[in-house]
């Protein structure tokens, strides 16, 4: 074993414990918080792993999409409407644990078995650093993938438009909102009840 397959090893090692530790603590800890910044480590201790196997841009997408925004998300939703309540204890509460524990058990005994019985591919030839994976997928979206690229960054396009106007109709000036020429009513959105700030007093009227 060379040095560069000792680094590997170690790495490897870290990082599966850091992520089985972290998964236990998604699990076990009560603070939901806490819960949520664990889930993250996980997160990025996948990525690490898909580093090792030199998917570079599986493991950039895994930290952008799970840790940045993914996680994010669930940090906001759990900050905003986190409620302190008592803590009570469920009756019979024992059944769902112990169903739960023969789930989990179930599954790494399935998935363990699966692992020992495939017939893993090992080769023994010395790998040749090649073409990053990132170099290679942007070859294959301005090339071979162009088309459906562009349509799905048109179509994310129009769904933010839609949705930054579904949201904000409450600010359309008047003369916008009001129906013109032969435009009928019937195919317009319903307005909603809008509130115009005033700029020197502090209520609002409703119109």
């Amino acid at each position: 074993m060379n040095l560069a397959e000792g680094v590997q090893l170690v790495s490897f090692g870290l990082l599966a414990v850091m992520m089985i530790t972290a998964a236990l603590g998604v699990v076990l800890l009560t603070n939901i918080v806490y819960s949520a910044f664990l889930l993250a480590g996980v997160f990025i201790s996948i990525a690490g792993l898909y580093i090792l196997l030199n998917a570079d841009f599986v493991a950039a997408a895994q930290v952008l999409v799970y840790v940045g925004a993914v996680n994010v998300l669930i940090l906001f939703a759990i900050m905003l409407v986190n409620k302190r309540e008592d803590f009570a204890v469920l009756p019979r509460g024992w059944i769902r644990k112990a169903a739960t524990g023969v789930v989990c058990v179930g599954l790494f005994l399935l998935l363990g078995t699966m692992v020992v019985a495939t017939p893993w591919a090992i080769s023994v030839e010395p790998v040749i650093g090649g073409e990053s994976t990132v170099v290679q997928i942007g070859e294959h979206f301005f090339s071979d993938f162009l088309l459906p690229f562009e349509l799905a960054s048109v179509l994310l396009l129009m769904s933010m438009v839609g949705a930054i106007i579904l949201a904000r109709r409450d600010f359309l000036p008047e003369e916008l909102s009001r129906p013109q020429g032969d435009i009928s009513t019937a195919s317009m959105l319903p307005e909603r009840p809008r509130e115009l700030a005033s700029l020197g007093e502090g209520q609002k009227t409703n119109r």
